[in-house]
């Protein structure tokens, strides 16, 4: 009975709380690793074994848990807790839900903007604001330049060897 923004505003942070956890269980068994270094050294494979179907059995039951008990409460009663929030809660989560598009984007160009790219961002702007194509035309358009640029290096690489091995030195 909520918004998709602030369906978004919870889903975030209940997603991050379990990362927080897989990362916790992570780090727990990281200690196991010495463990599976004895064993290596002894060459033995089942004890080696044995502590990656551990690792396994302790992150499915982790994930069966926070699949199956929002399943097996309900929807009435995830509603129940959503309605039991206060209203500039529920406001405020689906301010930011609004905005994690933009703050996704924004995380993912930082990592990925070289100057090189300028070019083909502003061509994909241009596509979506001005000539509004379709997302699934800029995408389709986009992937090819990224194999035409792919194709490209991978065809200098290939010329570049090639001159090597002919000067025989």
């Amino acid at each position: 009975g909520v918004s998709a923004e602030v369906a978004v505003g919870i889903a975030v942070p209940f997603a991050v709380a379990v990362q927080m956890g897989i990362t916790l269980l992570f780090s727990a068994m990281s200690p196991m690793m010495s463990k599976c270094d004895d064993f290596a050294d002894d060459a033995n494979t089942r004890g080696i074994e044995l502590v990656n179907y551990f690792g396994l059995l302790v992150l499915g039951v982790f994930y069966f848990f926070c699949a199956f008990l929002p399943i097996y409460f309900g929807a009435e009663h995830a509603g129940a807790f959503v309605e039991a929030l206060p209203k500039n809660l529920i406001d405020g989560l689906g301010v930011a839900g609004g905005i994690m598009p933009a703050v996704g984007f924004a995380i993912l160009m930082k990592i990925m903007m070289k100057n090189i790219y300028i070019p083909y961002f502003i061509l994909g702007f241009v596509a979506a604001a001005w000539l509004q194509l379709p997302i699934l035309a800029i995408a389709c358009a986009a992937l090819a330049m990224a194999l035409i640029d792919f194709m490209k290096k991978d065809e200098t690489a290939a010329t570049v060897k090639n001159e090597e091995l002919d000067d025989g030195i």
